[in-house]
């Protein structure tokens, strides 16, 4: 029931509509007030994490809901398994913030192996022939992989923009994606200049330069990495002159 209903109220929502259909979204969720596990509120942001995810055109969206989701869940939806340092229930919009972060966590780390072996399996099968076809099922399996990877970054970053998750986390992300060096995957490499075009400029504060001037160090390694398809290394580049420009777009420059 809750399943099919919060799925026919996400596919309803858009910009406009925005404020009535998330309001709808949000009743749905408070009715973990009657539950001691918060399941229901967990199945609805599992909802709107794995649509935010599939639809990253969309995730900007998808981060305002949670983002009103957060301020305006009941204090009274509660999950006794997760207490704070008093050893109370959290309730209310901090439950509702670990479960988000939860879902972020686990699913980095899970898309993060599912590439590494889809990956891995790909380029092991992609010089036989007689196995064409099973390269074919692992291809379009790391296209998919990929897909998910990148709208996890991106409303990683849109999260992030509205203040739900904090910079500890996202340097977290930067450092594990900028982590092979000598050998990087592609997905990982877009997914970096994803989460750094999305959220970069957000990042980049005076209390982080030190931080943030050693990734762009290394950013420019792999941009001369020959090793690296054309496109990578010139989305690197993209990335590094954006910083330059103080984050501001080409197309606002020329204006």
């Amino acid at each position: 029931m809750v399943d099919r209903k919060v799925r026919a109220l996400l596919n309803k929502l858009t910009v406009d509509n925005f404020d009535s259909v998330s309001d709808q979204i949000i009743t749905w969720a408070n009715k973990s007030e009657e539950e001691k596990d918060g399941h229901t509120l967990i199945q609805v942001i599992r909802l709107v994490f794995e649509r935010a995810t599939a639809e990253a055109s969309w995730n900007s969206t998808y981060a305002r809901l949670c983002r009103k989701m957060m301020e305006q869940i009941s204090e009274g939806v509660q999950d006794d398994e997760i207490k704070n340092a008093e050893g109370k229930p959290i309730t209310g919009g901090q439950l509702f913030r670990r479960y988000l972060l939860n879902c972020c966590q686990e699913d980095f780390e899970r898309g993060w192996a599912t590439r590494k072996t889809t990956a891995a399996a790909a380029r092991s099968k992609a010089g036989t022939i007689d196995e064409l076809e099973l390269y074919s099922d692992e291809y379009y399996a790391a296209q998919k992989a990929k897909r998910q990877g990148i709208g996890l970054i991106k409303f990683i970053g849109e999260l992030f923009k509205l203040q739900m998750l904090t910079e500890r986390i996202m340097h977290e992300c930067v450092k594990k994606l900028l982590g092979n060096v000598e050998n990087p995957e592609e997905a990982e490499i877009e997914s970096l200049c994803n989460l750094l075009t999305t959220a970069g400029q957000n990042m980049d504060t005076p209390k982080a330069e030190a931080h943030m001037d050693k990734y762009f160090q290394r950013m420019k390694v792999l941009a001369n990495n020959r090793q690296l398809s054309s496109r990578m290394q010139f989305m690197l580049l993209d990335v590094i002159e954006l910083r330059d420009r103080k984050w501001v777009g080409r197309q606002a420059v020329k204006a």
